[in-house]
């Protein structure tokens, strides 16, 4: 199973971002488009407006952390942008865990949604 990469470069993520379909929640926007490699590469964006640089990181480790335990249900061959809201800066890794499955679910992306 080849694992996912990062989206890098600005130009990556603006093609996301204007190409893409997005759906959001509470704490999270998840953007997807088709990339046609045969795996993912997922974006965190997480704006100056959610907190100081410590805040940042961790919400950026929360995210990350919780695309990597659920990488197995997600469906392959997608660039991923995940753009954090300032109600992220406040919650615990379950609450973003949760907010991701949850996008997930609506973009139809998930192999098997597990609850």
């Amino acid at each position: 199973m080849l694992f996912s990469e990062s989206l890098k470069k600005n130009h990556q993520f603006r093609f996301v971002y204007q190409n893409g379909k997005s759906y959001a929640n509470k704490y999270l926007v998840m953007i997807i488009k088709e990339n046609g490699l045969g795996m993912n590469r997922i974006g965190i964006s997480v704006s100056k407006k959610v907190g100081n640089s410590v805040v940042r990181h961790r919400v950026t480790r929360l995210i990350r952390e919780s695309y990597r335990l659920h990488e197995s249900v997600f469906n392959s061959g997608l660039d991923i942008v995940v753009v954090a809201r300032n109600t992220a800066a406040d919650v615990g890794y379950f609450e973003i865990e949760s907010a991701m499955l949850h996008l997930a679910k609506l973009h139809k992306i998930i192999k098997v949604y597990l609850y």
